[in-house]
């Protein structure tokens, strides 16, 4: 299945009304929100007062990413009445199973991001837990990097693995 899920961070947010109506009468499905903390990655973006500042402002479900630490400790303050789905990253969780089984606790769909050097095998033992796998095709924390190409290596191996 294609879900179409635009980042926030593209929006101009000294423009957010306008940005966010023209969101709404696009073809998008979710509205992806990058969370990164300056640690797990180099790059500082927006928390969840932001994000529950967005309720009201769309009727598009939240689609969570997670690159920060310790994503246990944060993935409750995501969970907001929109929110249908934070992934966290194999990288960042300790245990990624029990992540995933704490996010799914919190009654939304958890996914798992895997950066480009990382192996499918990280994911391996999860798939079943997982309810998306999202493949990184540059490495977590900037935005307008160049594409990595052995991504597509990895989609296609992780359609054979599913």
């Amino acid at each position: 299945m294609t879900i179409i899920s635009p980042s926030i961070l593209s929006l101009d947010f000294s423009q957010l009304n306008s940005q966010m109506d023209a969101v709404n009468a696009s073809r998008a499905q979710w509205l992806h929100y990058d969370v990164m903390d300056g640690h797990f990655v180099p790059n500082l973006t927006i928390g969840p007062a932001v994000m529950k500042s967005l309720i009201g402002k769309t009727a598009l479900p939240f689609d969570v990413h997670l690159m920060i630490s310790d994503p246990d400790r944060y993935a409750p303050l995501f969970a907001a009445e929109q929110t249908v789905c934070i992934t966290v990253h194999a990288e960042g969780c300790t245990h990624l199973h029990r992540t995933l089984q704490s996010v799914r606790s919190l009654g939304v769909k958890a996914g798992v991001a895997l950066n480009p050097a990382t192996p499918l095998s990280a994911v391996e033992y999860v798939l079943d837990m997982a309810d998306l796998v999202l493949i990184m095709s540059v490495n977590p924390g900037f935005g307008g990097q160049s594409f990595i190409p052995s991504s597509l290596r990895k989609v296609r191996d992780l359609a054979e693995l599913r």
